[in-house]
């Protein structure tokens, strides 16, 4: 049996090296919007579901499509109040779908990441060929679409593989260099950036996004109220701007735009937003700029960091 995923190591939050970020900021604060193309009837996956119901599942599929329809233009029209720019956990899909959306993505220069194709095809089962090209296939197309190196990545519907983050890493610097494929987000495992160990050798990170925070994880799997998710959203921010004090945190909002936008929502997430960014001494930035400032800046000093505790402890 294993007993961890093999791709960082322990190493405990306390007396790390301080992190230092832009202009003293105490926390670094991301939203990632999802947007995302579900297929109506999407080919079969053995290992898994697309839909609960049957085909066509149109109340699953509708409430999506209203996301990209309605949603996405509510909250986008809600962050750029707020001066954030969003970064974007991108079903590719949507490049060919819904190029406006792009459009509106580019013309405000928010980062687009992958998130793979479709939100109904999994990486379960797939072999390293298949991975591999589906990998390649969204960045390629985030750049043909957009002229953007993606750096990031989120699998779909958080479907991992054990070479996913090796597979994202090697496309990345065959398509584009250091420049490509130097960030995940599917690692829930810490409030700080952390160096991750990917077998091409790249430098590469984890850049902490959240599920606990992540609307559709609030509003579908815990059925938390909205004005309970406001609460929530401030007490996290509280909590990490605290501790920024002593050394940077970072904050992510992941969102969903079928769900956080839904007219009786969307008031939460923008109390939220309003406090957070009321606050000066926070960097409202892009999950992209994260990753390069601690790569440039921090990433070597953790990296020791971690190889002297590692020693310490034999």
């Amino acid at each position: 049996m294993k007993e961890s995923l093999g791709v960082y190591d322990y190493w405990p939050y306390e007396d790390r090296p301080r992190l230092e970020w832009p202009n003293g900021a105490r926390v670094a604060f991301w939203v990632a919007p999802n947007i995302e193309f579900y297929e109506l009837d999407p080919p079969a996956n053995p290992h898994r579901k697309a839909w609960p119901q049957p085909s066509p599942a149109v109340p699953g599929y509708s409430i999506r499509d209203y996301g990209n329809r309605v949603g996405h233009r509510r909250q986008m029209a809600l962050l750029d109040k707020y001066g954030i720019r969003g970064s974007v956990s991108l079903s590719v899909a949507l490049c060919e779908h819904h190029p406006e959306i792009i459009d509106m993505c580019r013309e405000r220069d928010w980062e687009l990441f992958s998130h793979g194709i479709y939100n109904t095809r999994y990486t379960y089962g797939m072999s390293e060929a298949q991975e591999r090209a589906m990998i390649r296939d969204a960045m390629e197309s985030i750049h043909r679409h957009t002229g953007q190196k993606c750096a990031g990545y989120l699998a779909p519907a958080l479907s991992h593989s054990e070479r996913t983050l090796d597979l994202f890493a090697e496309v990345g610097s065959e398509l584009f260099g250091d420049e490509g494929g130097f960030y995940t987000c599917d690692l829930f495992h810490d409030d700080q950036p952390t160096p991750v160990s990917v077998r091409n050798g790249k430098r590469f990170i984890s850049v902490p996004y959240s599920l606990e925070m992540n609307d559709t994880i609030v509003y579908a799997v815990n059925k938390v109220e909205p004005r309970h998710y406001a609460t929530m959203l401030k007490r996290h921010f509280d909590r990490l701007y605290e501790e920024g004090a002593e050394s940077g945190t970072v904050m992510c909002i992941p969102t969903h735009n079928y769900q956080v936008s839904c007219p009786h929502r969307i008031k939460a997430l923008e109390e939220a937003l309003e406090y957070i960014t009321g606050h000066d001494d926070v960097w409202v930035t892009t999950g992209r700029e994260i990753a390069e400032h601690y790569l440039a800046h921090h990433y070597d000093t953790a990296l020791a960091d971690i190889e002297k505790r590692k020693g310490g402890a034999r």
